[in-house]
């Protein structure tokens, strides 16, 4: 793939991956699709290679409506996603089911919207936006994990289907990130931990101490991320699984 005229739509761009992929894509030529469920111009470097698209991806007229608008795209990433932190009993059903909303059925609803016309050129990229929790367990992630995992598994069946059409399916699978996401989850689960039976609070505490100091010691940065989404877009033999982050690397490893 050349990298000039090309388009890729990215979602979740309102901050943290996201956002700093789509600067990326447009300081390397290519035109982006940025979207977010509420636009916000000034995020981006202003553009003629660059459209801000409303878009959430638990809403399928939401959807429809982006894909529409994005017109004929090269790439598809999947970067929208929610983190969660939190003893699963202490997670109520509409959170497990919102962050699987977002996080699993969000990616294939917008996978199942841009197929039709990557089938019919014969060509693109799918990009899915995982973790490196995937990889090994960890305390109080249960439900974000499993969200994880469930992309994972069809990602890897979905690249063996989409292959003899002429398009490639790549996994970014970052580490702990506390410069994003990862600090919010712990403020969330503070929040939620109040809601959880007495007896988690000594694991609870124990678990919250050790990964906010694992994460402190060799942090992914956003520059890793954006790296293998690159690397997944642009390099065809690339591997399925690209871990970004010393931690994630030392994971797979």
């Amino acid at each position: 793939m050349t990298t000039g005229m090309n388009t890729v739509m990215i979602t979740g761009c309102s901050s943290g991956f996201g956002l700093e992929s789509a600067r990326d894509f447009l300081d390397k030529g290519w035109s982006v699709v940025a979207t977010m469920r509420r636009p916000d111009m000034g995020l981006l470097p202003a553009s003629d290679r660059l459209r801000v698209l409303a878009l959430d991806v638990t809403e399928p007229d939401s959807i429809a409506r982006a894909v529409d608008a994005a017109g004929p795209i090269d790439a598809l990433v999947n970067n929208a996603g929610i983190g969660w932190l939190s003893a699963f009993e202490a997670t109520s059903p509409e959170t497990v089911r919102r962050i699987f909303e977002t996080n699993t059925f969000g990616a294939f609803d917008m996978i199942r919207a841009v197929l039709p016309q990557l089938r019919k050129q014969g060509s693109g990229v799918i990009v899915n936006v995982s973790s490196s929790v995937t990889m090994v367990p960890l305390p109080l992630l249960p439900v974000y994990t499993a969200s994880k995992a469930a992309l994972n598994a069809f990602s890897e069946c979905l690249a063996l289907e989409l292959a003899p059409l002429g398009i490639r399916t790549r996994l970014v699978l970052p580490g702990q990130a506390p410069a994003t996401h990862f600090s919010s989850n712990a403020r969330a689960l503070m929040a939620d931990a109040a809601e959880a039976p007495a007896a988690y609070k000594p694991f609870v505490d124990k678990a919250i101490s050790t990964l906010m100091e694992n994460a402190s010691k060799e942090p992914t940065r956003p520059e890793d991320v954006v790296r293998a989404v690159w690397r997944a877009v642009t390099d065809p033999d690339c591997p399925l699984h690209l871990p970004a982050g010393r931690d994630a690397e030392a994971l797979a490893a």
